[in-house]
């Protein structure tokens, strides 16, 4: 009886996968019972990760991006404190700071020489601190350094720049725009469903603002990027909830550039008792992300969370994008992320030729870049967010 059981459970699941399977084939939407569905551990990951490198490849090819960028996390003080994050300190803390405008622009210099077409800032929020500080740290480098694209500051900060500064999220991101704001980074997003934003993040921007942010950001022109962060007291639930939350926004405005999955290390921060999320568990949910997020273009492998070995297979479970040299990345290494604390392009072309793809450099806004020695050029054309009427 119980093999006849197994037997019956078996044909269930496959009798459901080629439904789900037809439905690719197709090019047809999958629903939010599809997900859950997919990420059952009953469902061959070998398989689901067939299905989304298909879609994966329908769209790309055998093209993997990567760019050259440098992060920069001006401060690490930050009055949310929250249970999920390692990379806070209080003001008092031995090992607080606040980068100097003279030490802000050096990275941005550092930036430049090396080649860089991006620069990634989002940091802590000191209490006491005028959004003007922040909107100065982008005016700045773009003054200085006018050929990097600043990625900066998430929704979370533009929730708060618009609290302590009585403006509009649309007037912040105007006055941000006109300093310099090239796109918005996808962090903050962590999980959406109140039920888990209450035990991680329960002081800081929710879910819904989080999204209006972005929708705000792309009606004025901006693109920006998407994140989860999975694997601390989420169900799968949670997990499809989020992903087509994301999947509504963008079919609203289009604007989402890239989805990032990262997964939760739990080292120094509240959780640390929860082990970090698998492998297995990793490439699962970068190859649902890929199958549910269908007017996504870009899924990205972020090698920093992942882990090398998990991001270069990764490229085979739905993702195109193995993100970027990332200088100075402190966020998920005061986490406990063991990986390089950067990737030179050599070793990331290597990664992506060893999985039979062709590495392709963009910029943040995944035009291609030629370069010419130390000079660079970009070959597509792409209008500016700051050239708008």
């Amino acid at each position: 009886m119980l093999d006849q059981n197994i037997v019956r459970t078996e044909r269930l699941v496959e009798s459901r996968l080629d439904e789900i399977r037809n439905k690719i084939e197709a090019g047809r939407r999958l629903s939010f019972e599809d997900g859950v569905f997919l990420f059952q551990p009953s469902v061959s990951l070998h398989v689901v990760g067939q299905l989304a490198d298909l879609v994966c490849r329908r769209r790309h090819g055998r093209t993997v991006y990567y760019n050259l960028n440098t992060h920069l996390n001006p401060t690490n003080i930050c009055g949310y404190r929250c249970k999920l994050c390692a990379f806070f300190r209080s003001k008092g803390d031995p090992d607080a700071y606040i980068m100097s405008q003279e030490e802000i622009l050096k990275r941005a210099e550092d930036a430049d020489q090396a080649g860089c077409t991006e620069l990634h800032i989002v940091g802590g929020l000191p209490p006491g601190i005028p959004f003007e500080w922040y909107l100065g740290i982008v005016e700045a480098i773009h003054n200085q350094y006018p050929r990097l694209h600043l990625k900066a500051w998430t929704a979370v900060e533009i929730a708060w720049f618009a609290r302590i500064s009585g403006l509009s999220v649309k007037e912040v991101l105007l006055r941000l725009i006109d300093a310099g704001l090239g796109s918005l980074p996808g962090g903050g997003a962590e999980i959406f469903h109140p039920e888990v934003r209450r035990q991680i993040s329960s002081h800081k921007a929710d879910g819904k603002t989080w999204l209006d942010v972005h929708r705000t950001a792309h009606s004025l022109g901006l693109k920006s990027n998407a994140t989860m962060l999975f694997g601390h007291v989420e169900t799968i639930y949670h997990r499809v909830d989020h992903l087509l939350e994301l999947r509504t926004l963008q079919d609203e405005t289009g604007g989402f550039q890239a989805f990032v999955a990262l997964p939760f290390h739990p080292v120094r921060t509240a959780f640390s008792h929860l082990p970090k999320p698998s492998a297995f568990d990793c490439l699962r949910t970068i190859a649902v992300s890929r199958l549910l997020l269908d007017n996504f273009d870009h899924i990205k492998a972020y090698w920093v969370a992942l882990g090398i070995g998990v991001a270069q297979t990764a490229l085979e479970y739905g993702a195109n994008d193995l993100d970027g040299t990332v200088r100075y990345e402190n966020i998920y290494h005061d986490a406990g992320a063991d990986s390089p604390d950067v990737l030179s392009v050599e070793e990331l072309c290597a990664l992506i030729r060893e999985t039979g793809r062709e590495p392709v450099e963009r910029d943040s806004l995944y035009r291609r870049v030629r370069r010419f020695g130390r000079e660079w050029e970009l070959e597509d054309n792409h209008p500016d967010v700051r050239n708008r009427e």
